[in-house]
């Protein structure tokens, strides 16, 4: 088949599908990713078409922290570039559209226009269920008629979200309007899959989901089989015990700035007396230039620092979060916004991360006590790391885009 994955956000949004795409490939299908031109190189490396997507979002500033209002407002005006660019890049002769979570709203009406199958495989358990409350709104629970209700509010805000866009693309496609109510009910009644890039392990399947609503284990962005870590990077790991890992991924640095983030960072690492590696990421966070025990990175492959490491402090991404459960290492959870607090609750409930120590609170006093505290638990306490394994070993058994790979082929 001639399969195109469209994916759009930040690098936690886009990066697994390189490696879904890579073993959709090595399954003989011919395969192209659609995302913003900051990912050509990452989707080029995994062997995969690149096609572009017209919206960036670290042009719309979505790693920054903000009100509930500024983020819709930023989330609308990202979506409202991308269903042309998912129909541009469903070029003639495409068989089959895999489309991501923020892809999907659009996607499906580009697959309705020109007759192929679609499938959607989001990053997050996000089909309503009384089990958790929707995985963007926090982690208190409202009950099981609560949760639920809240579940379906949810996605009726992303009908919302996307339905200027939804409109001018039907248009554009020459298809009928169609109410976002419509649209909704139309996808309640359908039964096709809906597969979930999430280990059970970590969430468990919901037993109030339809059948085809499935959690089938993560997949993973791409590593070449002959991937190596920076050569400073070898040597730093090699010069004394594993370090802590620190990243915050694609959230920026906030009202207190690179500066002081980094400072409550680096003074957290050195009160807990653990060697550190920081990465740079959207913050733009740098250790000491002179430091020994701290070195600053930029983009490496989770698959090959993690296991070498003693914690992982993180922004509780959901790919973040998979992959330092993958490598068996404890987290110290440091949520900002959006899903972020859901996967933070999800690793301390298995035993495998500290309590969240929240992203705002490193702006405040007692920050760099706060994290250290943090940070000397999840290295000292054996079960963390006992907990991290334990799932590490149910990840190991997985295969999510094996199971993908059998549901496209069914697709078509």
């Amino acid at each position: 088949m001639k399969i195109l994955i469209a994916a759009a956000g930040s690098y936690g949004d886009v990066a697994p599908y390189t490696g879904l795409g890579a073993r959709l490939r090595e399954a003989g299908h011919t395969v192209a990713l659609a995302a913003d031109a900051s990912y050509a190189q990452l989707v080029r490396a995994a062997g995969l078409e690149f096609r572009s997507l017209p919206a960036d979002p670290r042009r719309e500033g979505s790693g920054a922290p903000g009100g509930k209002r500024e983020l819709m407002r930023r989330a609308a005006a990202f979506v409202r570039e991308l269903g042309p660019g998912i129909a541009g890049a469903a070029t003639p002769g495409t068989d089959l559209l895999l489309l991501s979570a923020t892809t999907a709203p659009l996607g499906r009406h580009v697959a309705e226009a020109l007759g192929i199958p679609s499938l959607d495989l989001p990053l997050q358990p996000n089909a309503p269920t009384s089990a958790f409350p929707p995985v963007v709104t926090g982690t208190r629970s409202l009950g099981r008629w609560g949760n639920r209700a809240a579940g379906r509010l949810s996605l009726r805000i992303v009908d919302r979200l996307y339905a200027d866009g939804v409109r001018d693309l039907r248009a554009q496609l020459g298809l009928p309007p169609a109410s976002a109510r419509a649209v909704r009910r139309r996808r309640n009644a359908d039964s096709r899959p809906v597969l979930h890039g999430v280990s059970p392990a970590l969430v468990p399947r919901p037993a109030d989901w339809r059948p085809g609503l499935e959690l089938v284990g993560n997949w993973w962005p791409y590593t070449a089989p002959d991937a190596a870590l920076p050569p400073e990077l070898e040597d730093f790991l090699a010069a004394g015990p594993p370090p802590v890992f620190v990243g915050f991924g694609s959230m920026a640095a906030g009202g207190g700035g690179s500066e002081r983030l980094a400072a409550t960072v680096v003074g957290a690492l050195r009160r807990a007396g653990v060697r550190g590696v920081i990465q740079s990421g959207w913050a733009g966070l740098s250790g000491p230039a002179d430091g020994a025990d701290i070195l600053t990175v930029g983009e490496v492959p989770h698959a090959l620092l993690f296991p070498r490491t003693a914690a992982v402090v993180h922004h509780a991404g959901a790919g973040t979060t998979a992959a330092a459960l993958r490598a068996g290492a404890p987290a110290v959870p440091v949520p900002v916004t959006a899903d972020q607090p859901f996967w933070a609750a999800r690793l301390a409930a298995v035993g495998a991360g500290t309590d969240a120590v929240p992203f705002r609170s490193l702006a405040a006093e007692g920050a760099v006590e706060r994290l250290a505290e943090a940070i000397g638990r999840a290295v000292q306490e054996p079960s963390y790391r006992d907990a991290a394994t334990a799932v590490a070993r149910r990840m190991e058994a997985e295969d999510g885009a094996g199971e993908v790979i059998k549901a496209a082929e069914s697709a078509a």
